[in-house]
Order: structure tokens, then sequence, then C-alpha cells
């Protein structure tokens, strides 16, 4: 299972600008991979809220979210 350390350490990856470097010093394979790498990261991302509504809205009426605009209840 991934620790807040891991996602902490890629979060600092990314606010530090080092990705930005590694990409402009970076070959093409390289710069594709970083591409690849934020791809998924936004995938995951979309993956992380749809889990979290899961979790936090387990037990409310259907009907209750979709009145409240979810859709996708």
């Amino acid at each position: 299972m991934l620790k807040l350390e891991d996602l902490t350490e890629l979060e600092t990856y990314l606010r530090s600008g080092e990705l930005e470097k590694d990409f402009q010093d970076g070959c093409e394979n390289d710069r594709n991979s970083l591409l690849e790498l934020l791809e998924k990261l936004m995938d995951l991302g979309e993956l992380a809220d749809e889990a979290a509504t899961r979790i936090i809205y387990r037990g409310i009426d259907p009907a209750l979210m979709r009145a409240a605009g979810n859709k996708e209840a």
C-alpha cells in the first residue's frame, strides 16, 4: 500500500520545479516518460475523486445525490 510519504515526495518533486527541469534537460525518451507520468497522475486524480465520493457518500440514498447534482449516482 502507498504511504503518505510517497505522495508527499511526489508532491515535493512537482512543486519544486524539478519536473520541469528534468523535462527541459531530458532527452526525447525522458520527456515522453514525464508526459506519460503526468497523464497517469491526472487519471489517478479522477479515480481518487471517484473513490472518495463513494466512500464519503456510502449509504446515502442515490436519489438524494442526484438531487444534489451528482449525475453519476
